[in-house]
């Protein structure tokens, strides 16, 4: 009984995968699973209403800060100096604070080039870098 049982269940499971498996097979499937993943639109082309997105304009410093650097620079990851702590600042800002705002920019050390704010503006940045030095102090 126990074989019966056994060679049941599993002629029910083959019959199974092979009946997922000629599912997928119809040409309608493998039309889907060939498609491109994305597309790309040439300017000049007709695209439709793709909109390419406008600049928000300078934003605050204390966003900035918030939205991309504290996740460093609150906890001190990576060997950031944390926003704050004086002695930590002082010592970067003895190097001046062009260096500084040049680092930011290009990135230093572990610290990417605009600190993963690829959206912020050199000005932006320069502002930011001034607001926690300000706060560090």
């Amino acid at each position: 009984m126990k074989y019966l049982v056994k060679v049941i269940w599993s002629t029910i499971m083959v019959m199974t995968i092979v009946f997922s498996v000629n599912a997928a097979m119809d040409d309608q499937s493998i039309r889907d699973r060939l498609q491109p993943v994305g597309k790309v639109c040439v300017e000049g082309d007709d695209c439709g209403s793709a909109v390419a997105a406008a600049p928000s304009g300078p934003r605050e410093p204390s966003d900035i800060y918030s939205s991309t650097c504290a996740a460093c620079h609150s906890s001190g990851a990576l060997n950031a100096p944390k926003f704050g702590d004086a002695a930590a600042w002082n010592d970067r800002a003895s190097k001046g604070v062009d260096t500084l705002i040049a680092n930011a920019i290009s990135g230093i050390n572990l610290m990417p080039a605009k600190g993963t704010c690829a959206s912020c503006s050199d000005d932006d940045l320069a502002a930011t870098v001034k607001y926690m030095l300000e706060n560090s102090k």
